[in-house]
């Protein structure tokens, strides 16, 4: 039995440094009949999420390449979360993205993404998706897929409210 664990332990170590572990992906997306740069604006109004954002309950820090957030999430029916992930992506009325991590890189890393599409009628299209890797992200996976997605669905159709009454 202790060889048995000993070499589990092995594998998951060598998977670990190796990052084998694969990528579990989630996607959403919804149409937004309001300009890229309503949707924009209401997406880095980070000040204004606790009166709109059923998901993202709060986040605070500077909308800019690098800098770190501080960002509260709450799932459906869980509890919040809060993690302090960096800005990789600013592109304003296109795209925002940012990296969370769980202590050490490749034990658990959310990369995070919206993405602004302009339609060809002057609306948006967004898109709201996450790649989570890690061997925590293999283990917590289905909570992830059901909870996490609830709350992007969620938080999308908040973000659709908002700007199609403010545009």
């Amino acid at each position: 039995m202790k060889k048995v664990i000993l070499t589990v332990i092995g594998i998951l170590a060598l998977a670990y440094l190796t990052g084998a572990f694969t990528t579990q992906t989630l996607y959403t997306d919804i149409d937004i009949d309001a300009p890229p740069k309503v949707v924009w604006d209401h997406l880095t109004d980070f000040d204004r999420y606790p009166q709109w954002n059923p998901f993202m309950r709060n986040i605070s820090g500077d909308v800019s390449a690098g800098s770190q957030l501080s960002v509260t999430i709450q799932p459906p029916g869980k509890d919040a979360m809060q993690f302090s992930p960096r800005l990789l992506v600013v592109k304003e009325n296109e795209e925002l993205r940012w990296l969370g991590r769980v202590l050490l890189p490749k034990l658990f890393d959310g990369e995070h993404y919206f993405i602004i599409e302009t339609k060809p009628d002057g609306s948006t299209h967004l898109i709201q998706g996450e790649f989570f890797t890690g061997i925590l992200a293999l283990i917590l996976w289905s909570s992830l897929e059901q909870d996490t997605k609830k709350g992007f669905e969620a938080m999308n159709q908040a973000i659709k409210t908002r700007s199609e009454a403010s545009g």
